[in-house]
């Protein structure tokens, strides 16, 4: 059997995109995934009823179409799915719009599992030319220029990761979750002793276009998946006015220092507000997670 072969049998890396009406970008993800220099690696879409060619692009890109029903989707589920039927020694994340920088991406991501101790590893984000004045500081301020291998804490993000396959089948990603699968899995690491690695020059281009009830809606279901992953966390409405203020105020000045304060502050504001009310928000309900808002968590409208 030749090299060729064996890496076909069991490549390298299992790179696992969960996808739903990712038509817009998925064309040039994958693209960029297939331009990436090390090229042992196979390609699984975990598609969760897309209904705008997400499934055929990916199919005539050569990626393999997993399927989930919408009423049966979690984040942590469709990931399970998805690793379930990977064949590489690592498992990659990277969502169906994010755009891998260069074709060293891969390379970059995996290099830190040359340390033994390293579990997951995650890359460096940034926005696009729509992405919001205030999601741009977010990416800028969670996602330094160094590397940190390994890193102290458990922070990382399925956007941009990737963990050995051997210690998924130890534990899975918790399918209960209502986001923030990554967080959980990676609280559980670190407390086997398990290291996380954050590699900076493994970048990709995030881009979100969500309407404001969107982000709303994710920094919610964020924060209940939170509040469930850190019970010991609070966030008062003291905390959301705070954070609020606080934020706007400085992407305020960030974006007079720039010369661009007017054409940005009222997104700023919108931004920041959504982002510390959808917290507060998640941080402080009470009842169980009804159907209805798993769909508007899941399958947000405009």
């Amino acid at each position: 059997m030749t090299r060729t072969e064996l890496e076909i049998l069991q490549p390298r890396a299992s790179i696992i995109i969960r996808a739903f009406n990712e038509s817009r970008h998925l064309g040039e993800v994958l693209r960029r995934l297939h331009a990436q220099r090390g090229k042992s690696f196979e390609i699984i879409l975990v598609d969760s009823g897309s209904t705008d060619g997400t499934r055929e692009i990916a199919e005539r890109a050569g990626a393999r179409v997993l399927h989930i029903a919408k009423e049966d989707f979690t984040f942590g589920r469709s990931l399970n799915v998805g690793c379930k039927a990977a064949r590489g020694e690592f498992l990659v994340f990277i969502s169906g719009h994010c755009y891998p920088v260069g074709s060293h991406w891969l390379d970059e991501l995996l290099a830190p599992f040359a340390m033994k101790t390293i579990g997951l590893t995650y890359g460096k984000q940034r926005g696009g030319p729509r992405t919001k004045f205030s999601e741009h500081r977010h990416f800028q301020k969670t996602f330094r220029k160094f590397d940190a291998i390994p890193q102290d804490g458990f922070f990382c993000n399925n956007a941009n990761s990737a963990i050995r396959h051997s210690l998924w089948r130890h534990h899975p990603f918790d399918e209960s979750l209502t986001g923030l699968e990554d967080l959980g899995w990676a609280k559980w690491l670190d407390s086997t002793g398990g290291r996380i690695a954050y590699a900076s020059r493994a970048g990709v281009y995030h881009l979100h276009d969500e309407s404001w009830p969107q982000v709303f809606r994710r920094y919610e279901r964020e924060a209940i998946a939170l509040k469930h992953i850190t019970p010991d966390l609070h966030f008062s409405f003291v905390d959301f006015l705070r954070l609020f203020l606080y934020s706007a105020w400085l992407d305020g000045r960030a974006a007079f220092s720039r010369g661009v304060f007017l054409r940005n502050a009222g997104s700023i504001a919108a931004f920041r507000l959504m982002q510390y009310w959808g917290t507060w928000r998640g941080f402080n309900y009470r009842r169980a997670v009804s159907r209805s808002l798993k769909e508007k968590f899941y399958y947000p409208h405009k």
